[in-house]
């Protein structure tokens, strides 16, 4: 309605500037004379051109408000459709991703990084396109596929290279779908989408495999080992990951003996908790380059944690004993009942600690066994720690026999003790009679010396003391039996006898034979059992 007041009244106004021109024509023409026959044109003129003015003035403003009032009516339903109008010129005027992206030859690197602003809605865009472009050139591929199998065996050779070229421009078409899909996933695309491409992607891959020649597989294989983001590009890649560990490894060695140091200067820390440490140390500096390096080759290392997680979960059931160990080595780490070269008894085994690991405890037995115990038993037994105090206290008895002077061998004694080298004045040695045994005084000697002398000072004082009973007179009682053997109407011959198979009877045994004023012989049997 708008449009048909408008031609109307459009009509009238040009009618009105027509006759207004035509007057002022007539006007410029006459010189504006006076006279009757000009004067009633002019007047006529100008009449009808008022008249028009006001026709065009009345249609104007009465339709217009009519038109405004179709407007107001009419304004729900265009306010509904103008946006849907706005919104498909937009749609259509800026593109859903910025152009060039579906280009086939764009360089792989570039289009990675062009994609990193792109949102979930233009990457689905994006992927529908590639899947278009390589569903296109799959075609293709199946198309020359079908013509050299129809070929002579003569001609399918130079044929089979065109098929092979094909081939490469289709797979590095899925290279960059590929890059696309990736992203798309990483975004928070759909789930089924990104499924359907993906499988799309291995369908083709493995279909063409399973259907292609063993000819036509080996020059893929061939045009792959030479292509430079193929088989080149691999090679580049194991080269450098091969040499990324070795030097991360030299690099981890290096950190860690760093760390060795820096620890053994903290106070309060063992040798083991100080090597657990420096071990920790190292096995986080060459986790953290492992994913420094495969983040720099471009790998996905996402979902390698999530692999790490089921894994350790796992291994949580599957190794429960090796846990307990674990836990086991962490508390001897942490509480420090020994450390290495303590001499120990531990689990029944006595010996020196060689090494503790996170699982096991190896210790050196003093013949030089080699003795490997595990954690969780070390850490649920007694534990002895020999050498854990810098001083030891030498414990040793000597006997002296009943006939023997005690004060005398209470002085020999402390002279030998005190005459050592290696015994310590503070505390002072402990010397006292202990025991009245079956066949001995026993002498409690308890002198101190340093831990790493103890051997040496139990050994030595015990040949002390023994060369220095002998050079007083001081007897050293040992268990001995004392047997008088009387054989009634014997000689002494026989009686002598008697007592040469008494001794063969008992071993180690003392006899005494006498013979009664009847010429008779009579056994007797006392002992004495001296220590």
């Amino acid at each position: 309605m708008r449009c048909q007041y408008y031609t109307q009244t459009s009509f009238l106004l040009a009618s009105c500037e027509k006759n207004t021109k035509i007057l002022a024509d007539k006007l410029m023409e006459n010189k504006i004379k006076t006279g009757t026959g000009i004067s009633r044109r002019i007047y006529i003129y100008g009449k009808q051109t008022l008249f028009l003015c006001l026709i065009a003035a009345a249609i104007w403003m009465y339709p217009g408000a009519a038109w405004a009032q179709d407007t107001n009516a009419e304004q729900p339903i265009n306010v509904s459709e103008e946006p849907a109008t706005e919104n498909t010129t937009s749609d259509e005027a800026i593109p859903a991703y910025p152009a060039g992206l579906d280009d086939p030859t764009i360089d792989l690197a570039e289009l990675r990084l062009r994609l990193i602003p792109l949102t979930v809605k233009q990457l689905s865009v994006l992927a529908d396109s590639w899947q278009g472009i390589v569903a296109g050139q799959t075609e293709a591929v199946v198309d020359e596929t079908i013509r050299v199998s129809k070929l002579p065996e003569a001609q399918k050779d130079a044929a089979r290279e065109n098929l092979v070229n094909l081939t490469a421009t289709r797979d590095d078409g899925f290279d960059r779908f590929t890059a696309v899909v990736s992203n798309l996933a990483k975004k928070g695309g759909d789930e089924a989408a990104i499924a359907t491409f993906r499988a799309y992607r291995a369908s083709i891959i493995v279909q063409e495999k399973q259907q292609a020649d063993w000819q036509t597989l080996l020059k893929e294989a061939g045009n792959w080992v030479v292509k430079r983001d193929g088989g080149i590009q691999l090679g580049i890649r194991v080269l450098v990951i091969g040499g990324t560990l070795l030097g991360l490894l030299i690099f981890a060695r290096i950190i860690r003996a760093y760390a060795g140091r820096m620890f053994r200067h903290v106070p309060n820390i063992s040798k083991l908790l100080q090597g657990f440490l420096a071990m920790v140390v190292y096995w986080i500096t060459i986790a953290v380059g492992l994913m420094i390096v495969l983040s720099a080759l471009g790998v996905d290392i996402t979902p390698l944690f999530a692999v790490f997680g089921g894994g350790a979960f796992i291994l949580a059931f599957a190794m429960q004993e090796t846990l307990g160990n674990l836990a086991a080595g962490l508390m001897i780490m942490i509480n420090r009942p020994f450390d290495e070269g303590d001499y120990v008894s531990i689990a029944g085994l006595g010996g020196t600690v060689k090494h503790v690991s996170i699982v096991s405890t190896e210790i050196i037995t003093p013949d030089n066994q080699v003795i490997v115990i595990p954690n969780s038993k070390v850490w649920g037994d007694v534990i002895t720690n020999v050498t854990a105090s810098k001083t030891r206290r030498v414990d040793m008895i000597f006997g002296i026999g009943y006939g023997d002077s005690i004060e005398k061998a209470q002085s020999v004694l402390e002279e030998v003790v005190t005459a050592h080298p290696l015994v310590l004045r503070d505390p002072a040695p402990l010397i006292r009679v202990n025991e009245l045994a079956d066949s001995a005084v026993n002498f409690i000697v308890r002198p101190w010396t340093k831990t790493g002398d103890y051997w040496t000072v139990y050994w030595d004082l015990h040949r002390s003391v023994k060369e220095a009973f002998d050079a007083r007179g001081i007897s050293i009682p040992f268990p001995q039996t004392d047997m008088h053997v009387h054989v009634a109407g014997s000689s002494t011959t026989e009686a002598v006898s008697s007592l040469s198979e008494a001794k063969q009877v008992r071993s180690g045994s003392k006899s005494d034979t006498s013979t009664s004023d009847d010429g008779g012989a009579r056994l007797e049997q006392d002992g004495d059992e001296r220590v």
